[in-house]
């Protein structure tokens, strides 16, 4: 089969021929209709954080169609719609039975530790296999597996209440998804931040107020005298202060975005005098992904601004794209489609 790996760090992608995956027990092979093109993916290609072993299929938000399945499987069959979980945890543990697989201690995340979607198959566990309703297109669910979910995680880790405000830094695949779900949580007030025009538009038109970045702490402030959730989804050092720097007195910034990056916090003055809290959230559950797919299937969550182009399986455009999201361009979310989603 056809796959697009990452070979070595700083390196561009490269088109590979692999053998197609061979289930057993309880494995579940899927042709990949859908594979989203995560910022994540950048930082992956960069060599920050380090992945593998390499060679290593990338693409961890992914979405098909069941091609076979090992003879232990007893919920999945061919032919399947489904979207797949990307924490492949043991099953066991006390992290993987309490719904908290991202933390198994021999955990493994697809396109990270363990081949992922680049690729015209991918094959996962049973437990990482979720259905697709028939509402859901699966360009949607594909990036609904990163994107939405992960977005959804943060507010939660953010303790969003309804009747509270929400200040949504980065405008991306996981804002767009970010700025419904605020609304959905019960946000009165939501500030999308960006550096690019084009995605602060997009953002509006789901009801966002669009602030720009240069000028966010001051214009927020002066707007809402802070807010009482602030969401990092670029990871920056910058961003993550001025996270801290607009909240409301209680308020909670949450770190999503990967970066190297650190910064400086005064324990009394960011944190004590507000009684601030900083918290990181760290991917998504399972169950998360179950309430997006209703979202999506009853019409309350619309991916249509967030999914604006797709490329084929292709070592050159999909390094294009990645160097597009490396400069923070106008698309918002980019899947690959081995073979394009009849429905």
């Amino acid at each position: 089969m056809q796959a697009v790996q990452l070979i070595a760090p700083g390196k561009p992608l490269e088109s590979r021929e692999l053998p197609s995956p061979r289930p057993a027990g309880d494995d579940v092979v899927i042709d990949v209709r859908a594979a989203g093109i995560c910022r994540s993916d950048v930082h992956y290609r960069s060599g920050f954080p380090r992945v593998g072993p390499l060679p290593l299929t990338l693409g961890h938000e992914v979405a098909g169609v069941v091609a076979t399945t090992g003879s232990d499987v007893v919920t999945v069959t061919p032919g399947m719609r489904v979207c797949v979980h990307y924490q492949v945890g043991c099953g066991g543990c006390q992290y993987c039975t309490s719904g908290f697989e991202q933390f198994c201690p021999e955990g493994n995340m697809i396109g990270n530790g363990r081949p992922g979607g680049y690729a015209q198959q991918i094959m996962v566990p049973e437990r990482n296999v979720i259905p697709v309703p028939e509402a859901v297109p699966l360009d949607h669910a594909a990036v609904m597996m990163c994107s939405s979910s992960t977005s959804l995680h943060a507010l939660r880790k953010g303790r969003l209440a309804p009747g509270e405000s929400v200040a949504v830094f980065g405008a991306g695949g996981l804002g767009m998804s970010a700025i419904q779900l605020a609304f959905l949580e019960g946000a009165t007030s939501v500030y999308a931040v960006n550096i690019n025009p084009a995605k602060l538009t997009a953002a509006e038109s789901l009801g966002a107020i669009p602030v720009d970045a240069a000028a966010a702490v001051a214009e927020i402030r002066v707007a809402s005298g802070g807010v009482d959730v602030a969401l990092d989804l670029v990871g920056s050092a910058t961003v993550m202060r001025q996270c801290l720097d607009v909240l409301a007195p209680m308020g909670r910034a949450v770190a999503v975005g990967l970066t190297p990056d650190t910064i400086r916090v005064g324990p009394y003055t960011d944190m004590v005098s507000g009684e601030a809290e900083l918290i990181g959230a760290s991917d998504h559950l399972s169950s998360e992904i179950v309430e997006l797919l209703d979202h999506a299937a009853a019409g309350r969550l619309d991916l249509d601004e967030v999914v604006q182009r797709s490329v084929p399986l292709e070592a050159d455009a999909i390094n294009a794209v990645l160097d597009d999201l490396e400069q923070f361009g106008d698309t918002v979310r980019t899947v690959i489609e081995p073979v394009p989603d009849p429905n």
